[in-house]
């Protein structure tokens, strides 16, 4: 009986622990610096480039309108996405296009044209050709926005060996 009260009183230890150490990383969360975690991103790129001093001063600038290229073809969301669900609102997290926090407000063209098709969609008794304007104007950001990611891939290929190149396309920075 007491080996039992000892077995119990130690899983009880146990998930305290792992309560408060869950509640600890979730508060550390509210303290994400953006700026820090960009740095962070940008030394493991190049680490993983292999890339000397002198050449990260090259490629970096290169590698950095990539990424804005890509977020902004997003609609201006940071890394994996975001947004309020599927027509109509509601749904998950995200901002609307601003990379945060759910009061800001797209900053980018795809972002834009994406908030204003949604609230557009949010109105049931929309006219048709309303919602084909919005749809064709996010449609033509969106197709922009690809060029821009292309342009930017083009850029950085021509300044990147054989090795690195393979480097960008396996973490999907290039095609």
């Amino acid at each position: 009986m007491q080996r039992l009260r000892f077995f119990v009183a130690m899983f009880i230890a146990v998930l305290a622990m792992s309560a408060t150490g869950a509640l600890a990383q979730n508060q550390g969360r509210g303290n994400f610096d953006p700026a820090q975690f960009r740095e962070r991103a940008m030394n493991r790129i190049k680490e993983q480039l292999g890339a000397t001093d002198d050449e990260w001063k090259v490629i970096q600038p290169k590698v950095d309108k990539v990424m804005n290229a890509q977020r902004e073809s997003r609609g201006g969301f940071g890394f994996g996405g975001g947004g309020r669900g599927g027509p109509g609102g509601g749904g998950g997290g995200g901002g609307g296009g601003g990379g945060g926090g759910a009061d800001q407000q797209p900053t980018t063209a795809v972002g834009k044209a994406s908030a204003d098709l949604r609230t557009t969609l949010e109105d049931k008794n929309a006219a048709p050709e309303t919602i084909s304007k919005k749809l064709a104007t996010l449609r033509e950001a969106r197709e922009k926005a690809r060029k821009d990611v292309t342009d930017a891939q083009k850029d950085l290929k021509e300044v990147l060996t054989q090795r690195q190149e393979a480097v960008l396309v396996i973490n999907q920075m290039l095609e």
